[in-house]
């Protein structure tokens, strides 16, 4: 059983992901026509389409996109109660959605920034894939760096956003435990 609950997590947990990043690409207004905006606006499109006839955008929020989310993550929960043939405690479900749809964004904010830092190590510039990292990363650091400009060409706005990040997680963890560690 271990088996199919692992199969199980890693399937939401992916698609859970693609969702996520179509709600933040589209509050970062980031670039529609790249290959990974592509494959993320094709893999969520069928589902999305229909839900947006009922569900309207809130200003910039598309809230169909934010109901799918929660959607996927609760959905995840819901199978694996259904595989242990434990009963379904809906209000458990809806709390462990929301938070895993949470946490989803900051672990993919924390490895977008991890490669980012990578990237720039080793690439020469401009490369599309950074320009997209880019685009979706600068709105959490460039606050830090009106603050805290560049110093001899060191830039340590993804250092604090990182730090914070962390934080937030091991806050988190603190504050509600072992629902956290689930989500």
């Amino acid at each position: 059983m271990n088996a199919m609950t692992y199969l199980v997590t890693v399937a939401f947990s992916l698609y859970l992901m693609i969702v996520v990043l179509r709600i933040w690409l589209q509050l970062a207004r980031a670039d529609f026509y790249h290959p990974v905006s592509q494959f993320i606006v094709k893999a969520t499109q069928p589902i999305l389409a229909p839900m947006r006839r009922v569900i309207p955008s809130m200003g910039s929020l598309d809230t169909a996109s934010l109901v799918l989310a929660l959607i996927v993550a609760g959905g995840k929960w819901v199978v694996l109660m259904l595989m242990q043939q434990s009963a379904i405690d809906w209000a458990g479900v809806s709390m462990l959605a929301v938070l895993g749809v949470i946490k989803e964004a900051g672990t993919l904010l924390f490895w977008m920034l991890l490669i980012r830092a990578i990237l720039s190590w080793v690439s020469q510039g401009q490369n599309p894939f950074e320009y997209l990292l880019a685009q979706l990363t600068e709105p959490f650091m460039a606050p830090i760096r009106r603050i805290i400009p560049p110093m001899g060409g060191l830039d340590l706005s993804l250092l604090i956003v990182m730090v914070a990040l962390n934080f937030t997680n091991i806050l988190m963890h603190d504050l509600i435990g072992p629902l956290w560690r689930l989500a």
